[in-house]
């Protein structure tokens, strides 16, 4: 369900459609939001982000986003990618 509505809520646009991060969304991947923080956050956030009422998502639909936020893989850091190791080698 939470994969459904990050993509149906448009979530993905901003914060890319595995939570990597984007050009004008925070990455969500390993975060260490808890559920009432996440809502207290989308209820009113800094920023650009507009606001998410009880009407757009409810409570419960915002946990399920945040179970599916927490099922993702922690993106590997660069220096652990061979690839961009043999890159900056050069």
């Amino acid at each position: 369900n939470g994969t459904r509505l990050f993509k149906e809520k448009n979530c993905y646009y901003w914060h890319g459609t595995t939570g990597q991060g984007g050009r004008d969304g925070a990455r969500l991947t390993n975060t260490a939001l808890n559920a009432d923080g996440l809502i207290r956050y989308v209820r009113k956030p800094a920023g650009a982000m507009p606001a998410y009422t009880e009407k757009l998502i409810s409570d419960q639909e915002l946990r399920d986003v945040l179970a599916y936020l927490k099922s993702l893989p922690v993106a590997k850091s660069p220096k652990d990618i061979p690839l961009l190791n043999q890159i900056s080698d050069k």
